[in-house]
C-alpha cells in the first residue's frame, strides 16, 4: 500500500508540480485547493490526483478535510504545507486585513493543518511535515512585511516542531524557494522579470519542478536523518 501525501495549495502552480511529483514517486496524493473550482476540475482531469477544498485559514474546515481524506484514502504520513496568499503593500499603507488574512494562511495555515494530523503521525511513529517557506522569510523584502514575517515564522515552527517529532520518527523540514516561474512570476511585465533574473546567480528563474524534487527527497526513506533543515532552492540569490 503507498504511503498517503496531502498537498495543500496543491492544484496550482508549484503545489501543482509537488503533487504530480509525489504520484510520480508512487504516493497516492491529495490536493487540497482554497477557491479555484475550475483549475482544481482540470488538475483532477489532467492528473487523476484527487482534490479536495477548504481554507488553510480555517482549523475546523481543515479537521473536516483532513478526515475526509483519511475517510478516503487512508492515514497521511506526509503533510506538505504549500498553501499561500501574499497581500503586498508597503507597510505605511498595509491595513489589519492585508496583515492578518497573510497571516491565517502562511502562519496559522501550518498549525491548522500539523496539529490534527500530529497524533496520528505519533500513533503511527512515522510522519513526514514538509513546509514551504520562501527567501523572502530569509531575507525579508519590501512591501511584504506580512509576507516575511509568516514565512520567516514558518522557519521558527518548523525547528521547533522537528525537535518534537524527533523521537517519534517524525521528521519536519523546510524549503525556501528563490523566484520560480509560476504563472504569476511570468505575469509582470518583462523588464521586471529582467531585474529580477539579474539578481539571481545561476541567470534564471527556478522551476516548479526542481522545488517538487526537494520535497520528494525529504518525504523519503533517504532523508530520515534530515530534521530542523531549511533548503534553500534559489539559484544562489541569497546563501544562508
Amino acid at each position: 500500500m503507498s504511503k498517503i501525501a496531502l498537498v495543500t495549495g496543491g492544484s496550482r502552480g508549484i503545489g501543482a508540480a509537488i503533487s504530480v511529483a509525489l504520484k510520480e514517486a508512487g504516493y497516492t496524493v491529495a490536493a487540497n485547493y482554497a477557491g479555484n473550482d475550475e483549475a482544481a476540475a482540470k488538475f483532477t482531469a489532467e492528473t487523476g490526483i484527487k482534490t479536495y477544498k477548504w481554507s488553510v485559514a480555517d482549523y475546523d474546515a481543515c479537521a473536516a478535510g483532513i478526515a475526509q481524506v483519511e475517510a478516503d484514502l487512508g492515514p497521511v504520513s506526509v503533510l506538505v504545507n504549500n498553501a499561500g496568499i501574499t497581500r503586498d503593500a508597503m507597510f505605511h499603507r498595509m491595513t489589519r486585513q492585508q496583515w492578518q488574512e497573510v497571516m491565517d494562511t502562511n502562519l496559522n495555515g501550518l498549525f491548522n493543518m500539523t496539529h490534527p494530523l500530529w497524533t496520528g503521525m505519533r500513533d503511527r511513529k512515522f510522519g513526514r511535515v514538509i513546509n514551504i517557506s520562501s527567501i523572502n522569510g530569509q531575507k525579508g523584502q519590501a512591501g511584504q512585511a506580512n509576507y516575511s514575517a509568516a514565512k520567516a515564522g514558518d522557519l521558527g515552527f518548523t525547528k521547533a516542531l522537528a525537535q518534537e517529532g524527533a523521537r517519534a520518527g517524525i521528521t519536519v523540514n523546510a524549503i525556501c524557494p528563490g523566484y520560480i516561474g509560476t504563472e504569476m512570476v511570468m505575469a509582470v511585465p518583462e523588464k521586471v522579470r529582467e531585474s529580477i533574473i539579474a539578481q539571481i546567480p545561476v541567470g534564471r528563474l527556478g522551476e516548479a519542478t526542481e522545488i517538487a524534487r526537494c520535497v520528494v527527497f525529504l518525504a523519503s526513506d533517504d532523508a530520515g536523518f534530515i530534521t530542523g533543515s531549511t533548503i534553500s532552492a534559489n539559484g544562489g540569490q541569497f546563501v544562508v
